[in-house]
């Protein structure tokens, strides 16, 4: 009954996670209606002559073009730490990630810039005198800023004719402690004010997104590696006992949470001169992150982008052409409908009750009476109470509606 009982915990744990909204487009962390516009979508940087650009997108998804929106309640903040070394001498880690942190844990940002957004998704002209805080920088008055409605830059079919709400900065090389300096290690993040509690982490991108990192989001960049090595052990026990008890499961339970050798990384972006700008150095608006990504690794964004595509071969290209000067980004889509949330309905999770026993019976064939019994249970138990909540969410709207017609 003890093993029994991991193996219930182990199915319960490869299952919970992949059903959490998502930000960076699809990160595994659970955001409320009200807090879309804290999850973040995007981060770029790439240079433009003397200038380095830096980008951070927010509110995946997004079918307006203008506000109001739901900005006020937060701060963005983007990070940069010019004084740890990187060194490009690990062949993995430079195809990975850009290059190599000799000392991961302790990344500290010398340089900090923090922005509030009006709900019109302007600069909070209640904040800063209406700009960004900037600590770390000098020369701040030559660094250009806008803020607004945007296309969204991401490569990916289910985000075409979608919109994001972004905050793009032109900042000189020369505005940089070291003038001469050629490291950077770069990471954004969202807050919530009224609690200072962190909400979202973006770095390197496809990288927090991943389902086996669903613990980054609310750490800082110096914690990440030890957090990363901390959670192994306990995705290793996992994995070895859905490899006795329900081997099916293990195909589906590896791409999604095993954490890999070369995982020990912290979520960051490396940017250097030393070698020319590409992801994973830096990022450009053209690059196709999800192909650079799946040559690494992981490549459930290119299943995704195939799967989405009408069109073969998938979409390499941005559903809009980006500009060639200051703010780089398309304009916004039109505002459209936000698409209607799948509603089956109780007739419809009925219906699929039997479906869903069936491959669950399927992928349970080869494990023992008493584990495959335990888990058919607890699965029909499972969707029993989802039935509940369902019935009686119909219930509650019919009652309101028959209200509001008296």
């Amino acid at each position: 009954m003890k093993k029994t009982n991991l193996l219930l915990l182990s199915l319960s744990l490869l299952v919970l996670p992949a059903a959490l909204n998502g930000s960076d487009h699809a990160d595994p962390i659970n955001l409320s209606m009200s807090e879309l516009e804290a999850g973040i979508t995007d981060l770029f940087a790439f240079p433009d002559g003397d200038q380095m650009i830096v980008m951070l997108n927010v509110r995946r998804a997004l079918t307006a073009d203008k506000g109001p929106f739901n900005l006020e309640p937060f701060e963005y903040a983007i990070y940069m730490d010019v004084h740890s070394e990187v060194t490009f001498d690990n062949a993995r880690d430079k195809a990975v990630y850009g290059g190599t942190i000799t000392k991961p844990d302790g990344i500290k940002e010398d340089v900090t810039i923090k922005i509030r957004l009006d709900n019109d998704a302007k600069l909070a002209k209640n904040f800063n005198n209406g700009r960004p805080k900037y600590d770390g920088l000098s020369n701040i008055d030559k660094i250009r800023v806008e803020t607004g409605v945007f296309d969204d830059p991401f490569i990916f079919p289910r985000f075409f004719k979608r919109n994001v709400i972004a905050m793009i900065l032109s900042i000189p090389f020369s505005s940089f402690p070291d003038k001469n300096g050629k490291d950077w290690i770069i990471w954004g993040t969202s807050t919530r004010l009224k609690d200072g509690v962190q909400i979202d982490h973006v770095g390197r991108s496809n990288r927090s997104q991943q389902g086996r990192f669903d613990f980054l989001n609310t750490l800082h960049p110096s914690k990440h590696v030890a957090a990363i090595k901390a959670h192994n052990q306990s995705r290793v026990d996992i994995e070895k006992t859905l490899m006795q008890y329900v081997p099916p499961l293990v195909n589906a339970y590896q791409p999604l949470f095993k954490i890999r050798p070369y995982d020990e990384f912290p979520d960051v972006m490396i940017y250097t001169k030393r070698y020319p700008i590409k992801f994973p150095n830096g990022r450009n608006l053209e690059d196709d992150v999800a192909l650079l990504t799946c040559e690494q690794g992981d490549c459930a964004l290119v299943e995704g982008a195939v799967i989405d595509s009408p069109q073969w071969p998938r979409a390499t290209k941005n559903d809009k052409t980006f500009k060639k000067e200051f703010p780089y980004l398309a304009d916004p889509w039109p505002a459209s409908p936000p698409p209607a949330p799948p509603n089956v309905g109780l007739r419809g999770a009925l219906a699929s009750l039997g479906t869903t026993t069936l491959f669950f019976k399927e992928a349970t064939t080869n494990c023992c009476t008493q584990v495959r019994t335990a888990v058919m249970v607890t699965i029909i138990v499972v969707i029993l109470i989802l039935l509940l909540l369902v019935w009686l969410i119909i219930a509650w709207r019919r009652c309101r509606r028959a209200v509001r017609q008296t």
